[in-house]
Formats: structure tokens, C-alpha cells, sequence
């Protein structure tokens, strides 16, 4: 009692009372003395700046509208090899890549040709989404299996590949503009961003060489593009230029002809027709085109020219591009291509356009897209300019 009593009259505890500020300080110090206490602590600090960190790098698309599209459901067991790491130049090899979240335009304009949804992909390329993909290939009684793999045929009823895989269109009355990208299948980044960029009235051509052919012609038909399988045909400079050793030649009999023909048209299925790669020579010789004509007529198939076969018929759909459009791989110049077919359009009523894959004509084409239907005309795809001659 009297220790307690001794304690009690001690001057430094019969001091008046410490500031508000320095009781608190002390405080902290005995709370964070208290090891459960700091762990708290340490869990709401980690925490505020977590939630800080979100509100300085939010996607500025947050809360605009989004398409998801399932890459895994689009590529199949077929897919050709180098897809996935076209994708993106940040994921080379990703193994796993199921399915990609890009914004959708809000902005007047924002929407593709024929109503379909403009899509804001990495970079500021725009794409489309809202078209049907085209049916599955092969379609039944449309093919049998020749030596090197399936062969189109017309079927039983009169169908044609032609009209089994072109892509379906009517007319809204506008001039119509089409387009054939070719080059395609060798080069995976340029074919996937052929694929996703482009609106599906465009037609994509594809090298018969290419690996994985039939799965990126899958791919093609599964966001809406019609396809067309390139022939190799010989030039004037050849062999200095050479396409390939299955090239058509304006000297070969009829026979040779056919059984090269076979192997392009065996190395995959869903092309509504043939085009020419180069064929300066071929396409001159009466003899050799008209064995081309034959073997395509008689499989129901149809021929679409860059320009160099313009006035040859042979009793199939044909149509022959009005202008290259990419002959000057630049950006003034293919523009300038594509404002010319459009004048084109107004004076006929509809013009063809053909270009390569090269990254120039790609972007170029992808942007006239978005705004063409604006000044008055229709995309259309190659098959809808196709006529019987």
C-alpha cells in the first residue's frame, strides 16, 4: 500500500494529461507492437494500393461495349500451322490462346459494311463481326476424293461449287465495289489479319503451296470470307520468274494440263473458283486456256482474273479485276486505286479491285472499308460481279 501510494504521488504521473496528438503516437507504437494488429495493417495498405494502382492504369474502354470472340471454336483440329502466333507479336508460341476481348465502336460510323459491328483490335485496326460464317467444307455431293485429296464436282441436282461457296449477296441497288486480297496462306501474321481485319464481303485468294492450306481456308469461310484457290500460270519471263513446279504452260497438251490443274484443285476444298497468279504467256495462248476453261467448267467452278484475262469468256462465272490496286505498295497510291474503282462503279454499276497481302494494302483496305457504303455504294464479294461469258 504505501509503494502504491509512493507510485501515486509521483510527480511525472501527476502531470497534467499529454496532447491528443501524442497519445495517439503512443497508441500506434502499442498497436504495432502487436503482431496481429500489424499484419492487419499491413493487408489494408496492401490493399489501398492495389485499388490505386487499378484507378491510374484502367482500361480507358472500361464500361464500353466489348466483343468477345472464341478463337479456340474458330480454329479447329485443321488449323493451319503458325495461327496462334499471328495473333498477336507479343505472344509468339502462346499455346494456350482461347479467345480475344476487343471494344466495339460507339462513334457514328461504327458500323462495317452491311450492319455488322466495327471491332477495335491492338494497333487500331478495325475488324468485323456479325457475319454468319459460311457453311462447313466440303459440302456433301460436291466432291469426290481424287488421287491427291478431294475434288470439287457438280452435284447430282445441278449445284455448283460456284454457287455453293460463294458467298450469299443481294443487291441493294448501289453501285456494288469488290475486292480479291490474294497472296495468302504463306505469310501467317499477313493471313490473319487478312482474315480478321477485313470485312467478309471480301474475297481472300490463297497459295496453293501454303502449309496447313485447308485450315486457313476453314478460317476464311468461318468469319465470312469467300475463298479462291490461285493458279500458278507462266509469264512471259519465265523461268527467271518462276511460279512453282506446278505451273501451268502455254506449250503443255492438254493432258499435262489437266493433271497439274487436278493438283491445285485437290489441295483443298471450299473455293468457289480459281484465279490466276502471273499467266502473262498462259493466259495469250488460245489452246492453253481454253484446257484451263474446260477443266473448270466441267467442275462447276469459276474464274476470277486479275485484269490479264479480261476478254477471254469459256462458257463459266467469270470476272476480271478493273484495277490492281496495290501495283505501288503505298499508302497515296492505294488509295488512290480504290477511289478510282469507285468511279468505276458509278460509270458500270459495279468494279472489281485486286490486291496482295502486302501490311500496306491490308491497313489501306481495312479503313476504305469502314466508310465506303457511306458515299453511296455496296461491298460486295468477287462472286456477286461474276457473269457467264
Amino acid at each position: 500500500m504505501p509503494m502504491f501510494s509512493k507510485k501515486s504521488l509521483n510527480p511525472v504521473l501527476a502531470a497534467p494529461a499529454a496532447p491528443s496528438g501524442a497519445r495517439m503516437q503512443a497508441v500506434a507504437r502499442a498497436a504495432l507492437a502487436n503482431p496481429y494488429v500489424s499484419a492487419s495493417g499491413a493487408a489494408f495498405l496492401l490493399l489501398a494500393t492495389l485499388v490505386t494502382l487499378i484507378a491510374v492504369t484502367a482500361d480507358p474502354h472500361a464500361g464500353a461495349p466489348v466483343v468477345r470472340i472464341s478463337l479456340a471454336k474458330v480454329a479447329g483440329p485443321a488449323a493451319p500451322p503458325g495461327w496462334r502466333e499471328a495473333l498477336s507479336p507479343e505472344m509468339p508460341g502462346a499455346p494456350e490462346v482461347t479467345e480475344d476481348v476487343f471494344p466495339l465502336s460507339t462513334t457514328a460510323g461504327g458500323e462495317g459494311p452491311e450492319g455488322h459491328a466495327t471491332i477495335t483490335l491492338p494497333g487500331g485496326q478495325t475488324g468485323f463481326q456479325g457475319s454468319d460464317p459460311l457453311p462447313v467444307a466440303p459440302i456433301a455431293g460436291l466432291y469426290v476424293q481424287g488421287p491427291g485429296g478431294p475434288l470439287p464436282i457438280i452435284a447430282a441436282d445441278g449445284r455448283t461449287p460456284f454457287q455453293a461457296y460463294a458467298r450469299p449477296f443481294t443487291s441493294n441497288g448501289r453501285p456494288k465495289v469488290a475486292l480479291v486480297v490474294g497472296g495468302l496462306g504463306l505469310n501467317a501474321k499477313a493471313t490473319r489479319q487478312a482474315i480478321d481485319t477485313l470485312p467478309p464481303e471480301i474475297t481472300l485468294s490463297f497459295v496453293p503451296y501454303a502449309d496447313g492450306l485447308q485450315g486457313w481456308i476453314d478460317l476464311a469461310r468461318a468469319s465470312g470470307h469467300e475463298v479462291l484457290l490461285e493458279t500458278p500460270m507462266e509469264p512471259t519471263d519465265y523461268p527467271e520468274n518462276d511460279p512453282g513446279p506446278y505451273t501451268l504452260m502455254a506449250a503443255a497438251n492438254g493432258d499435262e494440263t489437266a493433271k497439274k490443274l487436278e493438283w491445285v484443285l485437290s489441295r483443298a476444298t471450299g473455293y468457289f473458283g480459281l484465279t490466276n497468279y502471273l499467266g502473262s504467256r498462259f493466259l495469250a495462248s488460245d489452246s492453253a486456256v481454253e484446257a484451263f476453261t474446260t477443266g473448270l467448267r466441267s467442275r462447276g467452278l469459276a474464274f476470277i482474273d486479275d485484269g490479264q484475262a479480261a476478254r477471254r469468256g469459256g462458257g463459266l462465272p467469270r470476272a476480271s479485276a478493273d484495277r490492281i490496286i496495290d501495283a505501288e505498295p503505298a499508302e497515296a497510291a492505294i488509295d488512290e486505286q480504290l477511289l478510282a474503282i469507285e468511279a468505276l462503279a458509278l460509270q458500270k454499276g459495279q468494279a472489281l479491285g485486286s490486291g496482295f497481302a502486302y501490311p500496306v494494302t491490308l491497313t489501306q483496305v481495312a479503313h476504305w472499308a469502314q466508310t465506303v457504303q457511306d458515299r453511296g455504294y455496296q461491298l460486295a464479294p468477287a462472286s456477286a460481279l461474276a457473269a457467264r461469258r
